[in-house]
């Protein structure tokens, strides 16, 4: 006897396979990534109220001054996730040239008088009216990702055509870069292409494209870096910051300090010395320091196992997604939380040259924090679905059944939706 149309469980067909037999069902999603990341966003809010008193009681006459706007924007960062996790993932390949577009707006207004708003030397930030201000390339972040992993899936093996594949990719991160880098904002830059150029070999490239856009990309660093200004500063404070103590080598021997200060036990949540005012920007990218100083190694090392845990879930829902763009999807959010932990990580224990990027989740900064628990959002729906083949979801665990990473294995791929940026 047929079972009614009210009995059957509630699936829908992958866009890779039209076939009846092979179905996506949604769950709940990783738990223990969502754990991982309230985990990460407490310590920060814990941190930041440290780091950062002190400097709101002096420059604002009050003492909780960027605690209330880090936990509003908590707060906004938990309904975006919330309502990124709930989304079928899928849907994002059919809007991403929407998300794109007005991504590029976006990025563009910053740079028109009177809309765009100039902070630290650089005029990142939106201010409309009464709104609170927003830095458009942290949503562009996730902008960029969205759309290059659909047009990437979408390309196939035209992705190793130089006219069709290599150079319309190179003109849309070009486009994007030159924006940010007008602002300047040189950090932001080179984790857009860290996040574009990982995102790019893993879809299948030929090492040779993508030895020489990086050897491109950093022949551009280096003549940015040549022309003086803010970067070439940075270089120095990196490798000579005795040689000025109190002038540019101020910032990074000041953290150098913090760290030392804390040992391996730390000084005491609370007890930071260099939080007043001797460390620049202790709640933003120096945050860590401070946590150092406060908690010592161990309270590092909780903050670093925490975001390698996170990293490691992700890596999970890269290689059990249904789809190519959900394994996209899922690597380019975990690659832009691991370039930018590496990048602040290094500049703080003065193993690069500082840049001024935030530490995921930890530091101060209320829009860096709303974009990236959406970001996480996304590659909870990516956790949400997996594939049966018409004989119940534990058939999605069998490990002949599992399909392979993009990029690992060049196995001909069957096309997930319509073509974005031309045809397979």
């Amino acid at each position: 006897m047929m079972r009614s149309a009210a009995s059957q469980p509630r699936v829908s067909q992958t866009r890779s396979n039209p076939a009846p037999s092979q179905r996506v069902v949604s769950h709940a999603p990783d738990y223990l990534l969502l754990t991982t990341v309230i985990m990460l966003c407490v310590i920060g809010l814990i941190a930041v109220y440290s780091a950062s008193y002190a400097l709101g009681a002096a420059e604002f006459k009050d003492a909780n001054y960027f605690i209330k706007k880090q936990a509003f924007a908590l707060v906004l960062g938990v309904i975006a996730m919330t309502i990124t996790t709930m989304i079928d993932y899928r849907i994002l390949m059919r809007l991403s040239p929407l998300i794109m577009f007005v991504a590029l707006v976006a990025l563009a207004l910053v740079l028109v008088p009177g809309i765009g708003r100039e902070q630290n030397g650089a005029r990142s930030w939106i201010a409309i009216g009464p709104l609170p201000p927003l830095q458009p390339s942290e949503f562009a972040k996730l902008a960029v990702l969205i759309y290059l992993s659909a047009w990437l899936a979408a390309k196939g093996d035209l992705l190793h055509d130089l006219a069709l594949g290599v150079l319309p990719f190179v003109s849309m991160v070009g486009i994007v870069g030159a924006l940010i880098l007008l602002e300047p904002d040189v950090g932001t830059a080179l984790i857009v292409a860290a996040i574009t150029g990982t995102l790019f070999f893993i879809a299948g490239a030929k090492l040779m494209h993508v030895v020489a856009l990086a050897g491109s990309g950093l022949l551009m660093l280096t003549l940015l870096i040549l022309s003086g200004g803010y970067r070439m500063d940075r270089i120095t404070a990196f490798t000579s910051a005795e040689s000025d103590p109190t002038g540019v080598g101020f910032h990074a021997l000041q953290l150098m300090v913090a760290f030392g200060s804390g040992g391996f036990g730390g000084l005491g949540l609370g007890v930071s010395r260099q939080k007043f005012f001797y460390v620049p920007g202790a709640h933003t990218d120096g945050i860590l320091a401070i946590i150092g100083e406060e908690l010592g190694y161990i309270g590092v090392f909780l903050v670093v196992s925490l975001l390698l845990l996170l990293l490691y879930r992700g890596w999970v829902a890269v290689r059990d997604a249904t789809d190519q763009f959900g394994s996209l999807l899922a690597v380019g959010i975990l690659a832009w939380i691991a370039f930018q932990s590496l990048v602040n990580i290094g500049g703080v224990a003065r193993l690069m040259p500082l840049t001024g990027i935030p530490l995921p989740l930890i530091s101060y900064g209320g829009t860096s924090l709303i974009a990236t628990m959406g970001a996480i959002g996304v590659l909870l729906s990516v956790t949400r679905y997996t594939r049966t083949d018409g004989v119940g979801a534990e058939a999605a665990a069998r490990p002949q059944q599992r399909r392979s990473i993009p990029g690992f294995r060049r196995a001909p791929r069957p096309s997930i939706g319509p073509s974005i940026g031309g045809t397979r």
